[in-house]
């Protein structure tokens, strides 16, 4: 027994750099072999290493002080069965809900419980992401005092999100496409705020490879209209004169750009805004409304609600088009709506379809 323990205290004390980093990195300091627990086998290289520390880094050193002993002997054991994951992919930002922009207390409530951090950065692109916490909402037609629901919005039916996920605060800009991708396929790429403006003319299949490249994933078209609606029931989401939503367009221009306040046509200002510009809906999440379509993860089908599940929906299986969601910067109220929804061919291009981006914790 003896001869091995001195050979783990000697593994223990000679281990790279790199492994020690790796379980500093996990969150889990205790999980000295990166088994993704804390127990018996740490237990073992801990007891091995016993003592001063000849070498460095030694693994053993839980606190840093050069000697293994009681005092890493207590850290292990208080993290015993703790479960090690992955390296969180988020830097945070701020772990609880601003009031000031999560306004509503249920919302902060439901995202406090979660456990999660609130507002956080993505390491690989640096886009800002905001926690939408699970809930139930009645997803489907919302007529506005000017426009009636199409028939792809009925029935209206109860939907619940049973999980957390994370959302794009603001949509995908120009230049954190550029950054990854090593292009800018923009039509708008030549103004002064171009970096600052959502990409556009990106295909479905073009998105693919940025989810690919960076980890990401789309919104359902659910999670995009419970993220859209935050707690709303109306129409258009919570604006600074409706902070409880609003079905009339009348203040549509301090959320969304759109044709109402974008014009006039042909003009030298008549095009996409950079992001987070307009105010934000009770979430946090900007330009929901106008600016550019977003897609979202759904085959799209007219006829889906009539046959969607209640609990975390995710489209029909197969499709021809995929769902997207939110206004046009050249178009009026109606897409602006947060029951509008429509189809679009994976392979189309154009100025006025860009992408938000979600991530699961």
């Amino acid at each position: 027994m003896l001869p091995r323990i001195a050979l783990l205290a000697v593994f223990a004390c000679a281990l790279p750099l790199f492994e020690r980093a790796a379980s500093a990195r996990s969150g889990c300091e205790a999980d000295l072999n990166d088994d993704g627990t804390v127990g018996a086998a740490d237990l073992v290289i801990v007891l091995g290493a016993w003592g001063g520390c000849q070498f460095q880094p030694c693994v053993g050193d839980l606190n840093g002080d050069l000697v293994v002993n009681a005092v890493d002997l207590f850290a292990l054991l208080d993290a015993w069965d703790t479960p090690c994951g992955p390296p969180p992919w988020w830097t945070v930002i701020e772990q609880l809900p601003d009031p000031a922009v999560v306004t509503d207390a249920g919302l902060r409530e439901d995202i406090i419980a979660t456990g999660l951090p609130w507002r956080v950065r993505d390491n690989g692109t640096q886009i800002e992401m905001l926690l939408v916490p699970p809930g139930t909402f009645d997803m489907g037609c919302s007529p506005s005092t000017s426009n009636a629901c199409q028939a792809e919005e009925l029935p209206v039916h109860p939907v619940t999100l049973t999980r957390p996920f994370y959302l794009g605060r603001y949509e995908v800009t120009q230049s954190q496409w550029t950054a990854m991708m090593g292009s800018n396929p923009s039509f708008f790429a030549n103004a002064a705020d171009s970096p600052n403006r959502p990409v556009e003319r990106v295909s479905g299949l073009m998105i693919e490879s940025f989810l690919v490249f960076t980890g990401l994933r789309l919104p359902t078209e659910a999670e995009w209209e419970f993220a859209y609606r935050a707690g709303t029931t109306t129409a258009f989401h919570s604006m600074p004169d409706a902070p409880q939503g609003t079905n009339s367009p009348a203040s549509l221009g301090s959320i969304a750009w759109f044709l109402g306040n974008n014009g006039p046509s042909g003009s030298p200002t008549f095009g996409t805004k950079a992001v987070g510009t307009r105010a934000a809906n009770a979430l946090g999440l900007h330009d929901m409304s106008g600016n550019v379509l977003e897609r979202t993860s759904d085959w799209y089908s007219p006829t889906y609600y009539a046959s969607s599940p209640s609990v975390d929906p995710t489209g029909p299986a197969k499709g021809t088009l995929k769902a997207v969601r939110g206004g046009i910067w050249f178009d009026g109220s109606n897409g602006l709506r947060a029951s509008y929804r429509s189809g679009m061919s994976m392979s189309f291009i154009g100025s006025h379809v860009g992408v938000r981006v979600a991530r699961s914790p």
